[in-house]
Formats: structure tokens, C-alpha cells, sequence
């Protein structure tokens, strides 16, 4: 009985570290700043030279270029957020388990 308690302990603990994993792996914060930083980077692209009539249209504002550029700056942002506060570890992981 103590064996497969153990074999089931050992198996808990293994699909408990590959949650955590899965749940470091799709943050939420990985996405949006993924996204963001993507997208920044075509309309900074796309503000860079503007036509004629596209800044006639803006007032004069280089729209595209100050929105791409706000675009990239927020999405750094979340990635720097995820690499200095990561997603922690349900709390049965980090113990152990309730069974330790």
C-alpha cells in the first residue's frame, strides 16, 4: 500500500510541475506582449514614411510612428514584466504536496 502511495505521490508531483510549466509556457502576459510588440513594429514600419496624403489626413501628426512606437513600448513592457515577476508554481508543488 505504501509503494503505490508513493507511485501516485511521484505522479502527482510530475503533472503538478508540467502545470506549472503549461501555465508559464501560455501567460497571458507572453501573449499580449508577443502581440504587441508584433503589431508595434508594422505600424512603426508602416509610420516611418508617410505619404503626403496620409499626414494631410493626421493634421500633420506622424500617427502611425508615435502609435507603433507606444505599441512597442507597452509591449516590452509585458515581456519585462514576465521575465522579472514569472508565474509561480501552484502552491502543492512548492511544498510537496499536501501528502509530504
Amino acid at each position: 500500500m505504501s509503494e503505490f502511495r508513493n507511485d501516485l505521490h511521484k505522479e502527482v508531483s510530475e503533472l503538478e510541475r508540467k502545470s506549472a510549466t503549461a501555465a508559464r509556457l501560455f501567460d497571458i502576459r507572453r501573449i499580449i506582449g508577443g502581440l504587441f510588440v508584433i503589431y508595434g513594429v508594422i505600424v512603426t514600419l508602416a509610420g516611418i514614411n508617410p505619404s503626403d496624403a496620409d499626414l494631410k489626413k493626421a493634421e500633420g501628426v506622424h500617427i502611425n510612428l508615435w502609435t507603433g512606437l507606444a505599441m512597442l513600448v507597452l509591449g516590452l513592457f509585458f515581456l519585462l514584466w514576465l521575465k522579472l515577476r514569472p508565474a509561480q508554481a501552484p502552491d502543492g508543488a512548492a511544498d510537496g504536496g499536501p501528502d509530504a
